[in-house]
């Protein structure tokens, strides 16, 4: 059985990601462990709060050259979850210009949504931009996913989005490169559609759908 690790750096929604994953009957194990993580045969990296506050997280436990090693050199299954999927950008300014892991080229910037409230927070749906994405396997155009960001991904190369939503801009809801996936939404909060996902990711790392 796939093992999936669960980064924790000390910024994210640990035990409700692992819940989603146990639930799908998955064998998941949360861990900050440079030793672990370097095992592992699947990564999922949720996070919360600032990006130049996760990156130097990352650093302080040993594990940001280690994730990119992970997902670059050895191929490893790699699902990054609202920050964690900032993390997947080549930079971020929030707050000051900090650098990302570098898997997906793109920066990480504030929302421009006009008279819209920041943060985006609440359901909102997703346009299909890459149909044949493993993640959108069995979803419906316009299934609604839930949000809480006030940063978004800005792709320096379209053909790495593969699903969007729309709040005062288009925001990249879903971005994927190769082996490497991030989702914007929380999935382990968007009930059956956020469920079906996670099992998608599932299945790509069993080689059950590419």
């Amino acid at each position: 059985m796939i093992k999936y690790i669960i980064v924790d750096f000390g910024m994210g929604n640990l035990h409700s990601v692992k819940n989603a994953f146990e639930f799908l009957g998955k064998q998941v194990e949360i861990s900050s462990d440079p030793e672990t993580v370097a095992k592992a045969q699947a990564i999922i990296l949720p996070g919360v709060g600032a990006f130049p506050d996760a990156a130097e997280a990352l650093k302080s436990k040993g594990l940001f050259e280690l994730l990119r090693d992970k997902a670059l050199n050895q191929k490893v299954p790699f699902l990054g979850i609202c920050l964690g999927m900032q993390l997947l950008l080549t930079k971020s300014y929030e707050f000051r210009e900090c650098e990302g892991l570098s898997l997906i080229d793109g920066t990480c910037e504030k929302i421009q949504a006009g008279d819209l409230k920041i943060p985006h927070i609440g359901w909102n749906s997703l346009s299909f931009e890459n149909k044949n994405s493993p993640l959108l396997c069995g979803l419906k155009e316009g299934d609604y996913v839930y949000f809480v960001h006030s940063f978004a991904a800005k792709l320096k190369d379209k053909t790495n989005l593969t699903a969007a939503t729309f709040y005062g801009q288009q925001i990249p809801g879903i971005i994927e490169k190769d082996n490497i996936f991030g989702c914007q939404f929380h999935p382990e909060k968007s009930e059956k559609v956020g469920l079906k996902i996670l099992d998608n990711f599932c299945d790509y790392c069993a080689g059950k759908i590419k």
